[in-house]
């Protein structure tokens, strides 16, 4: 983004103190940069805000509902608050709501707002009923890379736009089904090796919640061996061609157990393809 001129700033306030902010940011880049906490599930920098999960609900005076702080671009004399008392009964409302339905514990950062906001996701459901359908739901294991658990979906639809337009424009995935049949799915349903997917996996890069993981790591959960405690990162470049993309390697007991990439490099933005993504299983070959 180009440095901000002095005719190109408005002012807001936020949170009772005036600010000046470039006139084409959102209202969650204006309280970012003023140092306001936002929460966000939906939300990731480099993507269009699909405001879908609702949690970053700011409340601007003279509008009769919450708006979405990701989407909703400031207007020259706003008047912002982030933290009051309705806010924070909206964003308690949707953490129980969500935490009610699907399984959440994956999501550290989903986690620690059900804790901050109070929410207590028990009052819609009871140890003694049936699991919602979307926790009931088997998990998705087709293929050798990565697994589908819809039980811990929140239709941020973050894989969707990964998949569409926003990077790899291989259109895999959408919404399927509506109301509370919706759900995240390959075309008719068709197990991913039958489908339009490349396997790049950059629908697991941009999961919030874990719906979406790697089969090394599904694996390695299921046996109880998974500990990111013993775990040790280290970035290096992609050794399959002259691109430049930079990978993450997440290394456990002296083997890689899987490979991301920083969201914020100017090259990949966080995206790879299938080799760079999954081709690392040559470096722990027995013959090597």
């Amino acid at each position: 983004m180009k440095p901000a001129t002095p005719s190109s700033m408005i002012e807001i306030t936020l949170d009772t103190i005036r600010r000046e902010v470039p006139h084409q940011f959102t209202l969650l880049q204006a309280c970012r940069s003023a140092g306001i906490e936002v929460p966000t599930l939906c939300f990731l920098d480099g993507m269009t805000p699909a405001s879908a999960c609702r949690i970053c609900m700011v409340e601007v005076e003279g509008s009769r509902v919450l708006v979405p702080a990701c989407s909703r671009q400031v207007e020259r004399g706003m008047v912002v608050r982030t933290d009051s008392e309705r806010v924070r009964l909206a964003r308690r409302m949707v953490m129980e709501f969500l935490a009610s339905s699907v399984d959440l514990s994956l999501a550290p950062g989903a986690q620690e707002y059900v804790n901050r906001y109070g929410a207590r996701p028990e009052r819609y459901g009871s140890k003694d009923l049936p699991a919602p359908a979307t926790v009931a739901q088997p998990v998705k294991v087709d293929n050798d890379l990565y697994v589908r658990d819809l039980s811990r979906c929140i239709l941020c639809y973050r894989c969707v736009d990964a998949c569409g337009e926003e990077a790899q424009n291989t259109f895999a995935i959408s919404v399927a089904g509506r109301g509370f049949d919706a759900r995240i799915a390959t075309e008719f349903d068709r197990p991913l090796p039958d489908s339009a997917c490349v396997f790049c996996g950059n629908c697991i890069g941009v999961c919030p919640t874990g719906a979406l993981i790697f089969k090394s790591e599904h694996e390695m959960r299921r046996d109880g061996s998974w500990d990111e405690s013993r775990q040790t990162q280290t970035d290096t470049i992609c050794p399959y061609c002259g691109v430049g993309c930079a990978l993450t390697l997440h290394v456990q007991d002296n083997r890689i157990v899987k490979a991301t990439s920083p969201q914020d490099h100017t090259v990949t933005g966080g995206h790879l393809c299938i080799k760079g993504r999954f081709g690392w299983q040559f470096v722990q070959a027995p013959e090597k």
